[in-house]
């Protein structure tokens, strides 16, 4: 009987002391994934509007990651903060949003930063706590047949109408894909069909992920135009006996061929996930990671060196600061919905949390096809997106030299000049200037759908007129 009794006592204390543990000292993992799900129920709540449980079950917990599908979220709509926890008291993850810069992951658990002075913040209308109004296109069903814009002035005033055939084809689930939850597209600068899945419609902003890079190389190309930066300039990199990351060049950066290391694994704790949401200078971890290459010779993919440029482009900013996209690049160029994030520095995360609806992914994508010329002014150097576009030889051509995928495969029909701004799960904006066209795909596909957005992009191109 005492035996029986100990092993009872056992059975039932050993789970306890095991989630105690986990309770005072949660593991790097679990803190990720709960600092993850603040992050994304945050965002979309305090940005797009959208219920906080509706996000927790599709965008969080539908995709199929076990340890996600066990967390809990609490969101403070007076204080703008979401808490996330396994099991709703294992992890401590955090998030806030701010006026103008949107949602941060607070790693720390200090929130004292909210407090601290945002003169150079971006200041967007308020944040909504509710969902946003509808846009002047209807939203059809999911699985119907977009509805033609027909009254949509954009971006030059014209009043546009789509094609049966165009409709036709966006409302192919094949080439939308799963989780599809917008598409545009804009031909000769007029938006000439879009489709919208159920819950979602042009005013709503979604996360672009790694498109952000995209954004990043062109807030570059601004200040090079004002003359502030320069392609061949070094960064402000750590001093370190017998170490070469000084010679590392913006153009390196843009390249992704610094040298630095940077594991970009996702599904576990590496350096993306921990700069991600473990880090609250996201900038100063990639910068002191260790220089494995020589700069400018290895091409290898890094969300950190995304951020170190966006160090570099809002240390050149001066007093315009986190505002700088705002005031020099949305502004300008319309795109009223557009939220680029910070970190809990105050660093802009240019590697991955941007938020737009899609039609101002679009106006972006438009404003690359044009060659940085908005609206008769030029706002990039002369032959800077040309250079963007260009193919890093060591990606085996993959990947061009300013943030953009060039993805150019055996058998696919679209254009050669075809580049790519390209994000996790299913984001895309392709660019085809010899087309004069833009086709903006944005949902919640992962990797495991296998889908690739080219055979859409050719059906487009097919229906419309060379």
């Amino acid at each position: 009987m005492k035996i029986l009794k100990l092993l009872l006592t056992a059975a039932l204390g050993i789970p306890l002391l095991l989630l105690l543990v986990l309770w005072v000292r949660p593991p790097d993992l679990l803190r990720v994934g709960a600092n993850y799900s603040a992050k994304i129920v945050c965002s979309n709540v305090f940005l797009a509007g959208r219920d906080p449980d509706e996000v927790l079950r599709t965008d969080v917990q539908a995709p199929g990651i076990a340890l996600l599908r066990l967390m809990r979220v609490s969101v403070d709509r007076e204080r703008h903060v979401v808490r996330a926890a396994l099991l709703g008291f294992i992890g401590d993850g955090l998030a806030v949003a701010r006026p103008g810069t949107g949602c941060t992951v607070v790693p720390d658990g200090n929130l004292d930063f909210a407090a601290h002075d945002m003169a150079t913040a971006p200041q967007p209308a308020p944040v909504p706590a509710a969902a946003p109004q509808q846009p002047p296109t209807a939203t059809p069903p999911q699985n119907s047949p977009p509805q033609s814009p027909t009254n949509e002035l954009w971006p030059d005033g014209t009043i546009v109408d789509t094609t049966a055939t165009l409709d036709h084809l966006l409302a192919d689930d094949a080439l939308a894909g799963p989780g599809v939850r917008a598409i545009v597209v804009v031909h000769h600068g007029r938006i000439i069909g879009e489709r919208y899945a159920a819950g979602f419609s042009a005013g709503t902003p979604l996360l672009g992920w790694s498109m952000t890079k995209s954004v990043v190389a062109g807030l570059v190309g601004l200040l090079i135009k004002e003359g502030t930066l320069s392609l061949e300039q070094t960064g402000p990199w750590p001093a370190q006996s017998g170490d070469d990351r000084a010679r590392i060049r913006i153009a390196d950066l843009l390249a992704m061929s610094s040298g630095l290391r940077f594991n970009e694994s996702y599904g576990n704790v590496s350096d993306v996930t921990r700069m991600l949401y473990l880090e609250p200078d996201m900038a100063a971890f990639a910068r002191a990671q260790p220089l494995l290459h020589p700069p400018g010779e290895f091409w290898s993919y890094s969300s950190g060196t995304a951020n170190i440029l966006s160090r570099i482009v809002q240390d050149a900013a001066g007093a315009r600061g986190a505002a700088y996209p705002r005031k020099m690049l949305f502004d300008p160029l319309g795109m009223t919905s557009a939220t680029l994030e910070t970190d809990e520095s105050g660093t802009l995360v240019g590697s991955s949390y941007m938020y737009a609806t899609a039609r101002d992914w679009a106006r972006y994508g438009q404003f690359l096809l044009q060659q940085g010329v908005w609206q008769g002014r030029e706002m990039l150097p002369s032959g800077y997106v040309a250079m963007m576009a260009s193919p890093v030889a060591a990606s085996h051509d993959q990947y061009g030299h300013g943030l953009v995928w060039l993805d150019r495969e055996p058998g696919d029909k679209i254009p050669a000049d075809c580049f790519w701004m390209e994000g996790h799960d299913g984001q895309s904006v392709a660019i085809i200037p010899s087309r004069s066209t833009v086709v903006v795909r944005l949902g919640l596909t992962p990797d495991s759908d296998n889908y690739r957005p080219q055979p859409l992009v050719t059906a487009v191109l097919d229906a419309l007129e060379p």
